[in-house]
């Protein structure tokens, strides 16, 4: 499992002309879903994310989780995270999961961030959505549950 991960000033994500997610300050994750991941990659992955200690303190030092500022946090499904482009210039999805098993660990992943009593907001699962974002920073990781 594969995650983007950028705080940010605001962000948004629309379906046609419909807001379907939308937060203030913290945390934008694109997520990607392999083909075998589990929910203990999952776990993997909340742990890694509300822990990440990638907010300014009051010395301006990233000290802070987004837990400790109380943010909110946009996850948007990117099957195109687990595309691979190694051969060639047509990505290959083979290594993706399925739309039935990305979908059942994209929800997991939403219902254990909330568990942490977060303000969870998400896109449209499979639909196209075009997604607005001001990267704070700017910050940006990437995480694999595999490494």
């Amino acid at each position: 499992m594969i995650a983007v991960v950028q705080r940010c000033s605001r962000a948004q994500v629309s379906v046609g002309e419909n807001i379907v997610g939308k937060i203030d300050f913290g945390l934008l994750v694109l997520l990607g879903v392999f083909r075998g991941d589990t929910k203990n990659d999952v776990k993997f992955l909340i742990n890694k994310i509300s822990k990440l200690r990638i907010f300014n303190d009051h010395n301006n030092k990233m000290n802070l989780s987004i837990n400790d500022i109380n943010g909110s946090v946009l996850v948007v499904s990117q099957f195109t995270l687990c595309g691979d482009i190694s051969k060639g210039h047509r990505p290959s999805f083979i290594n993706a999961a399925t739309s039935d098993e990305a979908n059942r660990l994209y929800v997991y992943f939403i219902e254990e961030l909330e568990r942490l009593d977060l303000n969870v907001e998400s896109g449209k699962f499979g639909a196209t959505m075009d997604v607005q974002l001001v990267n704070n920073g700017p910050v940006t990781f990437v995480l694999n549950s595999k490494d």
